[in-house]
């Protein structure tokens, strides 16, 4: 028995040897396999291919995709940026327009229509314009046609007046049941501020301040002057005093030589109605010119 154990523990020890060497061997090869260059080769390919593959299937960070908006911007097709930029156009065109309106509507006369009016035109052949009026004097302003007028919203004073002073010194011409009706200080209308609005006529201020007033007044429309023609005020009519007499109105001191439905007012103008028994001539004006009287004088 002394004699075996001696190679009993021998071949134990052995096999101890070789059992140790079997497990370090196994786990050797196990890191090995982990660290070998194929390995991580294998390791890196295989993330590329995956790296490749996500790149092929969305745009990177630094590109932007057809119709795919910059910075975060909201998606917005093209048809709707054409829509936007015309809208804009439109807005802008719009502004301009209200602008040049705006313009148009603050003249630079107080008190004048917002339209300029045309010259005025006179026919050689005749020496008048197709209403038949005679050229205006230098420095005063020219008829405007009613039908070419337009009133504002800006409004302005101006003075208006009515007499007939000249009636008393031709009481005898006048109809007896017509003598109340004439003041006995020929003042029908005091001279009175009063307020009218940008592009209105002498005819618009006077029919609007005598309905005011409860005044009467009588106008026809005479075509072939284009305008509005005063027959009477305060039943005071044209002829009541001989075949000359009538109403006149006077501007900032001049007969205009035009219907007063075709004389603009401005701001600040002194508007005078006067009854005439001659034609002017007893107001001191000689409207249709000192040869007229002389001439029917004679």
């Amino acid at each position: 028995m002394k004699k075996h154990r001696n190679k009993i523990i021998a071949a134990a020890f052995i096999l101890c040897v070789l059992a140790g060497a079997w497990v370090w061997g196994g786990n050797y090869a196990n890191r090995s396999d982990a660290a070998s260059p194929a390995s991580v080769a294998d390791s890196e390919i295989a993330a590329e291919t995956a790296s490749e593959t996500i790149s092929a299937g969305s745009p990177s960070s630094e590109e932007v995709m057809p119709g795919t908006p910059e910075s975060g911007a909201a998606v917005q097709p093209n048809e709707e940026i054409a829509a936007e930029t015309e809208k804009a156009a439109e807005q802008e065109g719009a502004r301009e327009e209200i602008a040049q309106e705006k313009t148009a509507e603050q003249p630079d006369v107080p008190g004048t229509s917002s339209a300029e009016a045309p010259a005025m035109v006179i026919d050689p052949k005749t020496g008048q314009d197709k209403y038949l009026t005679d050229p205006v004097p230098e420095g005063k302003p020219i008829p405007v046609e009613p039908q070419n007028a337009t009133v504002g919203e800006r409004t302005f004073t101006c003075t208006l007046s009515v007499r007939c002073d000249t009636i008393l010194d031709n009481m005898k011409l006048i109809d007896k049941e017509k003598h109340e009706l004439v003041p006995a200080d020929g003042v029908i209308f005091p001279a009175t501020t009063v307020n009218f609005n940008d592009g209105e006529s002498v005819f618009n201020i006077l029919q609007r301040e005598m309905k005011r007033a409860k005044i009467h007044m009588e106008f026809e429309n005479t075509p072939i002057y284009n305008s509005a023609y005063i027959e009477g005020i305060n039943n005071l009519y044209e002829f009541d005093v001989g075949e000359l007499s009538g109403w006149m109105y006077k501007v900032n001191g001049w007969y205009p030589n035009y219907g007063c439905s075709r004389y603009q007012v401005k701001d600040g103008d002194l508007i005078e109605w006067n009854y005439t028994c001659d034609l002017g001539r007893d107001l001191g004006e000689y409207w249709l010119g000192r040869d007229y009287f002389e001439t029917n004088e004679e």
